[in-house]
C-alpha cells in the first residue's frame, strides 16, 4: 500500500469558512483538524498556531459555531469546536464518502489557502480518488511513500532529521538555550509554525526510537 500526501489550494473565495479566517486572522498562519465526529453534526479537535486570544478572534468570525473550549498547548492552542454541521461543501464530503481509501489525520490548513492531508491505499485506489479530487479543486500530490503501520509519529522524516540538526547547530539545545524557533525558521526558509512542527516531531521520532532501543 501506498501513502499519499495531497495538496490543494483554495483562495478566499473557495476556502471553507473556518480555513478562510485562519487566512485573515492576524497572529493565526496554520491549523491542524486532528479530531473530527460523524456526518450530520461536527466535534473538532483543532491545533492552531496561534494564542488563545488570536484563535478565539478567529472563530468568532465563524457561523455555525454552537460550542467552543481553547486550551493551550504546543506552542499554540487546541480548540473542541461543536457545530450544527460540517463546513466542507457537499460534493467534497460525497468525494471522501465514495472513496475507498483511509484518510489519516491531521489535516493542515496553510495560511497561503492549501489544505494537505494523508490518504493510504492501493494504487488503483489513489488513482481514483486522485482524479475525483481534480475534478473538483487544483491539487497536486506532495509525496509518495510505502504505508508502514508505525510510520505515523514514530518515523523521522529528512526534513525533520534536518531541522533538529539544524537546530542543535544553532543552539537551540543548548542549556541555556541560545537560538529561538524563529531562528531555526530563519535558516531553514520556513515558517516559524512549520519549523516548530518540524522540531515537534522530530523529537517525538527521535524519543520513541530511544524507548524501543
Amino acid at each position: 500500500m501506498k501513502r499519499v500526501t495531497f495538496a490543494v489550494e483554495y483562495d478566499l473565495e473557495t476556502a471553507q469558512p473556518t480555513h478562510r479566517r485562519v487566512m485573515r486572522t492576524e497572529g493565526v498562519s496554520r491549523a491542524e483538524l486532528l479530531m473530527w465526529g460523524p456526518f450530520g453534526s461536527e466535534t473538532s479537535l483543532t491545533w492552531y498556531d496561534g494564542d488563545e486570544a488570536a484563535v478565539r478572534k478567529l472563530l468568532d468570525g465563524v457561523d455555525g459555531i454552537v460550542d467552543s473550549l481553547l486550551v493551550a498547548g504546543d506552542e499554540g492552542t487546541y480548540a473542541f469546536v461543536d457545530r450544527a454541521d460540517f463546513e466542507f461543501e457537499s460534493r467534497v464530503l460525497d468525494l471522501v464518502a465514495a472513496a475507498t481509501v483511509a484518510f489519516l489525520p491531521p489535516v493542515v490548513f496553510e495560511g497561503d489557502g492549501t489544505v494537505a492531508f494523508d490518504v493510504v491505499g492501493s494504487s488503483t485506489q489513489l488513482s481514483s480518488f486522485h482524479d475525483g479530487l481534480t475534478d473538483l479543486a487544483v491539487a497536486r500530490v506532495e509525496r509518495v511513500t510505502e504505508f508502514r503501520r508505525l510510520s505515523t509519529g514514530t518515523t523521522m522524516t529528512d526534513r525533520q532529521r534536518t531541522a533538529l540538526q539544524t537546530a542543535v547547530a544553532l543552539g537551540y539545545y543548548d542549556v541555556p538555550r541560545t537560538a529561538t524557533v524563529g531562528d531555526v525558521a530563519s535558516e531553514l526558509d520556513c515558517a516559524r509554525s512549520t519549523a516548530g512542527e518540524l522540531l515537534r516531531k522530530g523529537e517525538a521520532a527521535a524519543i520513541r526510537a530511544l524507548v524501543r532501543e
